[in-house]
Parts: C-alpha cells; sequence; structure tokens
C-alpha cells in the first residue's frame, strides 16, 4: 500500500507539473489573441492621452513581446509571485483568497446537498427496482442532467425570490448591512438558491450509479441468503448494502469537482454572487491578464486536487484497480 501511494504520488505530482504548464501556456496564447486591449479596458471610459497609454503599458509590461512577457511571469509564479490585479489594486492571489472563500462555501454545500440527495434517491430506486417510483427518480435524474445551470438559476430567482418572496434576490448578503452586522442567518438565506441550483448538477450521476450499485449488491449471494432468513427489505439494505454503495458514491463525488467548479461560475452570475464567477466575468471583460492566468492556474490545481482524491478512493474501494496500477 505504501509503495502503490508513492508511485501514486509521483505521478500525480509529475501530471500536475505537465497540466499546470500546458494551462499556462495556453491561457497565456488566448489571452494574448483576446480582442479586448488591456490598456483601454483600464482606462474604461476616461480620455487620456497615448503618454499615459504608453506609461501603463510600460508598468504592466505590455510594451514588451508576447514571448518576453510569457517567460516573465512565468519567472514569476515560480518564486509564487502571481502578479498585481489592476482591477482590484491588489495582489493576484490576495484577490483569489478572498473570493475563493465565498465560492468553496457554495460549492461544499452544493456538493454535500447533492451528494446527500442523488444517495438517497439512488438507494430509493435501487431498493424499489422497476416500480412508478424507481420510473420516476431515474426521470428526474435525466432532467436534472439536461437543464442547464443558468435557466435553473433564474428559474429559480423568479419563483422564490420575485413571486413568493421566499429568498434575496442577489449577492452574500443583505445590502446595507456592514459586514459586522451580517448574521449566519443572512449568510444562509443568501446561500440557499445559487446552492440548490448548483447542487443539481451533480444529483444525477450520484443518483444513477448508486442505483447500479445496490442492484449489484442486492443480486449477490450473501443479500439473497439474509433474505431466506427473514430478514426485511430496509434490514438487509441498511445491515449490508449502504456500506457498500458509500464508498463508491464518495469517489465519484470527488471526481465531478470540475463539473462542480464550472457550475459555481455560472450559479454566480446569475445570483450575482461575490465568489470567483463575478470576479472571472469581471477579469475577463476588463482585461485583467494576471487575475485571469492566476485563476485558470488555481482552477487547474483545485480540479486536479479533486480528481487525485477520487483516485485514491477508488484504489480503496476496487483492489483490483490497485494492483493493476502497481503491475504496470
Amino acid at each position: 500500500m505504501t509503495t502503490h501511494m508513492a508511485r501514486l504520488l509521483g505521478r500525480s505530482t509529475l501530471r500536475l507539473v505537465l497540466l499546470l504548464i500546458a494551462v499556462s501556456i495556453v491561457s497565456f496564447i488566448l489571452l494574448a489573441h483576446s480582442p479586448i486591449d488591456p490598456i483601454d479596458a483600464y482606462f474604461a471610459n476616461k480620455t487620456a492621452s497615448a503618454e499615459q497609454h504608453a506609461l501603463v503599458a510600460a508598468y504592466w509590461g505590455f510594451d514588451r513581446p508576447p514571448l518576453d512577457r510569457f517567460l516573465l511571469w512565468g519567472g514569476h509564479i515560480l518564486h509564487g509571485d502571481f502578479g498585481m490585479s489592476f482591477i482590484y489594486r491588489a495582489p493576484v492571489l490576495e484577490v483569489i483568497g478572498e473570493k475563493f472563500r465565498l465560492t468553496l462555501l457554495l460549492m461544499m454545500t452544493a456538493w454535500a446537498l447533492s451528494g446527500i440527495i442523488g444517495f438517497v434517491l439512488g438507494v430509493l430506486a435501487g431498493m424499489y427496482r422497476d416500480s412508478v417510483l424507481d420510473k420516476a427518480i431515474q426521470g428526474f435524474s435525466l432532467l436534472c442532467v439536461s437543464v442547464p445551470i443558468f435557466w435553473l438559476g433564474l428559474l429559480f430567482l423568479m419563483i422564490f425570490s420575485v413571486q413568493l418572496q421566499w429568498f434575496p434576490l442577489a449577492l452574500a448578503a443583505p445590502i446595507g448591512k456592514l459586514h459586522e452586522e451580517v448574521t449566519m442567518a443572512d449568510q444562509i438565506r443568501h446561500l440557499i438558491l445559487p446552492a440548490l441550483t448548483l447542487s443539481v448538477t451533480g444529483i444525477s450521476s450520484i443518483t444513477l450509479q448508486t442505483r447500479e450499485k445496490l442492484l449489484e449488491v442486492m443480486s449477490t449471494n450473501y443479500m439473497l441468503f439474509a433474505e431466506a432468513r427473514g430478514e426485511s427489505l430496509w434490514q438487509r439494505v441498511r445491515r449490508h448494502g449502504l456500506r457498500n454503495i458509500a464508498l463508491p458514491a464518495i469517489t465519484l463525488q470527488f471526481a465531478s469537482f470540475n463539473e462542480l467548479f464550472g457550475g459555481a461560475i455560472l450559479a454566480e452570475t446569475v445570483f450575482s454572487y461575490p465568489g470567483l464567477g463575478g470576479t472571472v466575468t469581471l477579469a475577463g471583460l476588463r482585461g485583467d491578464l494576471s487575475l485571469l492566468l492566476g485563476i485558470a492556474i488555481f482552477s487547474a490545481i483545485f480540479v486536479f486536487a479533486g480528481n487525485l482524491i477520487a483516485n485514491i478512493l477508488y484504489g480503496i474501494a476496487d483492489p483490483r484497480l490497485r494492483e493493476g496500477r502497481g503491475a504496470s
């Protein structure tokens, strides 16, 4: 196990380095060819002379050739310096850390909701196979995976915020309240709709996989023997089924970090939630290259970490995978 873990971590470290190099190069090339001029975006609607344009370009390094800018930026990255955001007038890492706090809260809430709801629905569908409940749950799962998250967010806003007025329209706290005056209840009320919207993206996969895993377990000899002993359906599932299907469901949850991260950006944009989603949009419109590149690298690391955890859990859940990797 120790040797396998050492090999896995070694391969994962090498893959992470190659991934970050590829993400850095591709992101820089795409942003360098963006139709948005960062200097014009910096001045926005303000009138500026040619000298001012030249001074700002020299200050932010935009007067250099793209290759020189990339090498200079890459050298700073190796020393932990991601540059300054000219929108926020603050270091990129500081901006990402501040904005990601709210994004992480949103993602973890949606992650937990999708896992719990999907697991419960999958268990019910597997217990009552081919019943009306099973078909309804499968239909609901297919509906969840086909509904665009931004459309669902707008629908939730119209129903629960505009018509019923159960939840606030946007933001992460009430307008006009100081940070010290915002209560936990305020934060939860502003979090519920974005989290529910984002959780829908992960419910389908968890539900369908849990159903299939439970059906596999239900057909095993020891489950048939438990039925012959007179155990009820719920007793068989509780004693023998749940422990065999829980780890695969958790593993799949960690593997869905990439979908969760991408969905969070859309959900934050719809609900004006002040996390990384709005920051990415603003940085793209204003041409804040340092901030966009920093977010791209940070996103790659975050998604890679989720996939790494999923791979480790896969090895724990199925020793055959671990033995196969070790042999290779």
